[in-house]
This record gives structure tokens, sequence and C-alpha cells, in this order.
């Protein structure tokens, strides 16, 4: 059973016990495609004007797999350096081209200037020895290009490239953006492609431009690899996230599962961006040079891929006039505020919840993230800290709420006689039942959910925090106690049995301030907390931590409304007025 499902049950049953056991037991009571690149090598048969020019010959050497060369040594250079990989005799070197800054390290190839290796220095990864790795060692990489020409496709991805500066770069954090350039001249035809990146020490962003000059072009075909390869324990979690998305600018986001793609798809645009998504990070192309620059992507075209959750997805974009593009791309982590930072909606790559509830939650999940980090930041507390000091807050928060509720359950328990006495006097005649009923509520002030509305109110909360500990990256492998991490289960199930001690207490609690119990009560006291185990063992260990303090602090509240109620039965029963 899916999580989402898991736990979506768990609300469902919770708020029943509330709701239901306040009314019956009261307290007591496509026609146009866009042309694909063709996967064979293509020459260039004439220029965009009709005439035959001298054809640029062979400029795609073919898709031979880079497992057929010779098997790639470690790389034994340095950080920013670019070294030689000896290939099979007879095939040239191909020269490794690195950026590093203190956040990231990317590898570039010579062969078509793709992009091998995007490195996230911050984030281990709990698969691969080191750095998260957003593409695939075994892939063809990201970032080759196959230029439309007389519609034929030039593939430029097995090209030899210069690269200027031929020895990388290390950015400094003091320093600014620099620049990465790739350029390929053809040898007899005035064919160049050159394609500028440009890195920011400080951030994920990378902003890309170029220009094709000596053909009429009028697509550029930009690939962005096979998908982010599996980083985080359980691989489970992981296939469920990793998706490509795209953001239609009239249909709004949609994602993809990458193990649904079959054959394949061509999906037009306009688009704002496109992405591959796993569960934490991201690989994102966004059109344009900026977020105030009016630009689409024409369509987007998504491949099969070789593994079983991979798929080759391609972008199109429009060439100018002039030969000249620009777009940018954003590779890192699913940060809430840096994604915000760079519009078009990109936060919602990965939304929050449920589209049903997503209305509801979003709210919910900025406010707590803006809480837990204020906490963090502030008190120089580890998140597990946070977490049982925000339980414990939102407990003596909602303490008047709770106090409502009581009064309200108290009342609601001294009109229970009364109404049972009016439901047995006009049992054969609905008409007066019903309007003795509305009086007894007028005169007495008696509402039948008024005990339970109140206590409806965390749900919100809870329901936001499982959506946080699933997606938000700032709780990725953070350790408490014996966790050893807090996005993930407990991996000794020791939160959720204490977890259903505190609910099966709570209701003890409870239980004992009745006037009368029956069978049903009792077996609801011993069945809830059962299954709020088997359903909340699985879910993150963050969110069992601060259910299960949440409840602790709950008790004094339950113990002395307890006291209230059994104050309350001492004066008495009420009687029906005449």
């Amino acid at each position: 059973m899916r999580t989402e499902i898991r736990f979506l049950l768990a609300v469902v049953l919770m708020i029943a016990v509330l709701v239901v056991t306040n009314l019956i037991f009261p307290p007591v009571p496509p026609e146009e495609s866009l042309p694909a690149p063709e996967p064979e090598s293509a020459q260039v048969s004439g220029s965009g004007g009709g005439q035959d020019t001298p054809p640029l010959g062979e400029v795609g050497v073919g898709e031979e797999p880079r497992e057929q060369r010779a098997q790639d040594p470690e790389i034994p250079g340095e950080a920013g350096g670019a070294v030689l990989r000896s290939q099979e005799q007879g095939v040239a070197s191909e020269v490794l081209v690195s950026v590093q800054s203190e956040l990231y390290e990317f590898t570039f190839s010579d062969r078509g200037g793709r992009l091998l290796s995007a490195r996230l220095l911050d984030f281990p990864s709990f698969t691969f020895p080191g750095a998260v790795e957003l593409l695939s060692p075994e892939g063809r990489g990201a970032l080759g290009a196959r230029v439309l020409v007389a519609n034929d496709t030039l593939d430029l991805r097995d090209l030899t490239f210069r690269a200027e500066p031929s020895g990388g770069l290390r950015l400094n954090t003091n320093g600014g953006p620099r620049d990465l350039r790739f350029i390929y001249e053809h040898p007899t035809h005035p064919f160049t492609y050159e394609v500028t990146y440009t890195f920011h020490p400080d951030s994920y962003v990378v902003g890309v431009a170029g220009e094709i000059r000596g053909v009429d072009t009028e697509l550029l075909f930009t690939d962005l690899g096979e998908g982010i390869p599996f980083n985080e324990q359980r691989a489970r979690d992981e296939e469920r996230a990793t998706a490509y998305v795209l953001n239609h600018l009239q249909q709004g986001i949609r994602a993809q599962q990458l193990s649904r793609v079959e054959g394949v798809v061509l999906e037009e645009g306009p688009f704002l961006w496109t992405a591959f998504k796993s569960k934490y990070f991201l690989f994102a192309l966004l059109a344009g040079g900026s977020e105030e620059e009016e630009a689409y992507l024409g369509g987007v075209i998504v491949e099969d891929g070789e593994g079983e959750h991979q798929a080759r997805v391609t972008a199109a974009q429009a060439v100018g006039g002039d030969g000249s593009f620009e777009f940018r791309l954003f590779v890192g982590p699913q940060e809430f505020a840096r994604l915000s930072n760079l519009g078009t909606d990109m936060q919602n790559v990965n939304p929050y919840g449920w589209r049903f509830v997503r209305p509801i939650v979003r709210p919910f999940v900025g406010i707590i993230m803006g809480i837990l980090t204020f906490l963090h930041e502030n008190l120089k507390l580890g998140y597990g800290w946070v977490l049982i000091l925000f339980g414990v807050l939102m407990r003596v928060v909602l303490f008047p709420l709770n106090q409502k509720a009581m009064r309200s359950q108290i009342k609601n328990m001294a009109v229970q006689p009364l109404i049972q006495e009016i439901q047995a006097k006009h049992k054969d005649n609905p008409e007066k039942l019903q309007k003795e009923m509305m009086k007894l509520y007028k005169e007495h002030g008696f509402n039948p959910l008024g005990g339970c509305l109140p206590m409806l109110l965390p749900w919100p909360v809870l329901i936001a925090l499982f959506f946080v500990f699933q997606n938000t990256i700032e709780l990725r492998g953070v350790p408490f106690l014996w966790l050893p991490d807090l996005s993930a289960p407990d991996p000794f199930y020791i939160l959720p049995a204490f977890l259903g001690i505190s609910m099966f207490l709570l209701q003890w609690v409870s239980m004992r301030s009745m006037p009368q119990t029956n069978q049903q009560m009792k077996m609801m006291m011993y069945f809830m907390p059962i299954m709020m185990v088997f359903i909340f063992f699985q879910l993150a260990s963050g969110l069992n931590l601060y259910y299960a303090t949440a409840n602790i602090a709950t008790l004094p509240q339950q113990i002395w409304i307890a006291g209230e109620r059994k104050k309350a039965q001492a004066q008495g029963p009420l009687t029906l007025s005449k």
C-alpha cells in the first residue's frame, strides 16, 4: 500500500473517531507534431534558401554507447582541470573539463560539449559513494545539441568541441560569475556552433546562451539526459518520485513517472520549463534567460530509456533570426525558497499533497516550514528538538480551543438524558420530535458537533507535516538520538509503538470520565492505537516524533478535562422545561 494512501486512511479513521463518537457515543456522548530529431547521423543537404550547398559532411558520428568504448578509468586530475581519458586505438581521446564551486562539481566532455556529471557537494548520496549525482554514469549525459536545418537534423552530440578556458573553472565564493564556452567549427564549411555557460559560485542556476552561424536554423534540440539516478536509501520512494515534469503555458504543471513512459511521446508546447525530478533534487531547463523574458519551449520529446526508471527527454526551442538562443538551467536541490526565486511556478514542480487538498495544505506548509526554520536557526536547536518543541507549542496554542470543546462536551453530556427522553416520548411523531429537539437545542445551546469541531483544527497541521517530511530537503538525512534520518521511518519502530501507547492513554483517561461505557467504546480504545501503529510505522520518524509529543503534551489537558466532566456529573441531570 502506498505511503500516501496509508496516511490518508489514518486521517480518515482518526477524524471518523472524533466525529462519530461525539454523535453516537457523546462524551458522553495531438494533430501536428514536432519534427523529431533523427537518432542516426545526418548530413545537411542544403541551406534554408533552397539552393544546394556543399555538404557539411557526416556531422553525427552515430549513437555508439559509451560502454562499447574502452572502459573509462578513474579521473586522476584535480577539480577544475582538464584531463584525458584514453580510448580504443584509433579513437580520439575525450577531454573532460570540470567546473567546481563549494556547492557543486560539474564535469563536461569535449564530445558535443555534453555534461557528464553533476554532483551536489552539500548533499551526501545514500546509494553512490560521495555526493549526490544527478546524471547517470552509464548514460550519455545531458546538454547534447541537435539543430534542425532544412528538415534534417544536424547531430552535434559526438563532435569534438573546443573548451574555453580549456582548464575548466574553479569558482571562488567571494568572486563573481564565470563563463565556460564550448565551440565547434566545421573544418570545410562556415558552420559554427557556440554555447556559453555562466556559473555562479553561490547559485544552482546556470545561464546558457549560444549562437549558430553558417546555416539557416529553425529549431534547437537540447538533451536533458535520462533522469536523475536514485540517491535515497528507500528505492520505492525514489520510484514514485522520479518523473519528468512540464509547465504548459495554458494547462499548467503536469508530471509523468518515468517508469510509465512507453515508446516516443511528443509533448506539444508552449512550455515555460521542463524538468527531471527525484524525491529531493531537480534538473530543469527554463525557457529564456530571465524570469521577465517571454520565451517558451516549442515542445518536448520523450523516449523510453534503457532502464526501468529512465526516459530520454529533449527540449525543443526556436532559434532567433540571428542564430542566437538562450535558456537557464537549474541543477540542484528542491529548496522552496530557491525554486520560488526562479519564477514561473517552479516551486510547485514537486507539489505538496494530493490535488484536492493542495489549496488547504499549501498555506500550512509555508507557515510550518517558516516556524521550524525560525526555531532551528534562532534557538540553535536540531530539527528533532525543534519538532518536540513545536508539538508542545501546538498544544499550548490550541488549549483554549480544547477548553471550549471540553465545555461543549460537558454541556452535550448533560443534555443527553433530555434527548433520550424526547426521543422516547415522541418516537411515533417525527414532526413533533423535530420541533422539540430544535427547542432543546435553542434552550440549552446544544450543538452535536460542538465538541469535535475544535479538535479537527490540528488535522491540517498534521497533514501538512506529512507532506513536509515527504518533500522537504532540509530534513533529509537529519539524525536525532537513535534515528538516522527524520525524513525516513524509525528503523527500530520505537516511535510508532510510543505513538500507539500515547493514543491508548489519551482514550483511557477520557473513557474513565464517562458516566457509562459500552463494548463498542472499549473495542475502539484498543483497536485504534493498533491501527495507528500499523499505519504510522512506515511514515517519517519526524512525523511520528511530532505526533507522539503532541499526544503526551495533551495528557495533562485530558486529565484536567476528565476532572471537569466528573464535577459536571456530580451536579445531576438536567430536566425538561414545561
